[in-house]
């Protein structure tokens, strides 16, 4: 009689204990992240880790434990990336028709191979997908190096996934809305010669020009990690700003697709002004790391 009663118990008392979970699991979930965000890595050096690892048996054990996480984390990141480019799918002719706009819509291009279309399709596709997921592949990156760094490391770490989504997106975006309309006039009457495109030249094209600028966008980030741990100064930022003009010159000329100054131009003047971002970057994280040591 009573395990009949413990059992009436339990269903009548189910919704509420569902409830219950419900409503405590953010709480704990946010306790548990802030515990792992504070928690201090074991200081051991690189030598001595090898070292240990090569002498002892337990040491190499954990080592493969290690390998084991890590492909762990690379799984998941992988069926995030299988997810995304799924999902994308379903907008990708939405995003071919947007991109194909500077040139007057999809109408405007030329197919003289019969599968072309589909490997666009298919290129623009596993592009869009690649980019939604990065987010999250960052994070898995993150997740699998924060039990080796200091709290603060792990804090800008995971602030800094989603500041890196929104720089990429702000060098697509200057791409498509300032570059591209500036440079696709130059390229398609070059010598008064007008151009036939085809989609595979125009999205692979187009598609490399925003990814490689998108990259140069991180720029700034980069720069403050670096010298959050150290690695970069400063005053070698200022310094040799004559020196990484130049640089940024040949970087632009590599990237910009013609060979005009105008465009050109167009690409040096937001790598000046992220470059020089990024000194004020690397003073507010290399003084703040100074403090904090």
């Amino acid at each position: 009689m009573r395990k009949f009663f413990n059992k009436l118990w339990r269903i009548i008392t189910a919704p509420f204990r569902l409830i219950w979970i419900i409503i405590t699991s953010p709480f704990k979930a946010w306790k548990k992240a802030k515990a792992f965000l504070n928690e201090e890595p074991e200081e051991h050096s690189l030598i001595d880790t090898a070292a240990s690892t090569i002498q002892s048996s337990e040491a190499r054990a954990s080592l493969f434990d290690h390998i084991e996480v890590l492909r762990k984390h690379l799984f998941r990141a992988l069926l995030a990336l299988i997810i995304t480019v799924s999902i994308s799918f379903i907008f990708t002719q939405g995003v071919i028709d947007y991109l194909s706009q500077p040139v007057g819509g999809i109408n405007a291009l030329r197919s003289i191979d019969p599968t072309e279309s589909i490997s666009v399709f298919m290129r623009v596709a596993l592009m869009s997908g690649t980019i939604l997921a990065l987010p999250y592949v960052a994070f898995e990156v993150w997740y699998f190096l924060a039990p080796g760094l200091k709290p603060r490391s792990k804090k800008f770490g995971i602030i800094g996934i989603p500041l890196s989504a929104i720089l990429f997106t702000s060098g697509v975006a200057f791409t498509y809305y300032i570059m591209l309309p500036a440079a696709l006039p130059f390229l398609l009457n070059f010598m008064g010669i007008q151009a036939e495109l085809r989609p595979s030249s125009y999205f692979g094209f187009i598609l490399n020009v925003m990814f490689w600028i998108g990259v140069s966008f991180e720029f700034p980030l980069v720069i403050y990690v670096l010298s959050s741990v150290g690695f970069v100064k400063p005053e070698v930022l200022k310094s040799q700003w004559r020196l990484a003009i130049v640089i940024i010159a040949i970087v632009a000329a590599a990237i910009t697709p013609t060979i005009d100054p105008v465009n050109m131009g167009l690409v040096m003047l937001p790598m000046m002004l992220l470059y020089f971002i990024s000194i004020g970057l690397s003073y507010i994280a290399y003084n703040s790391r100074e403090k904090n040591i």
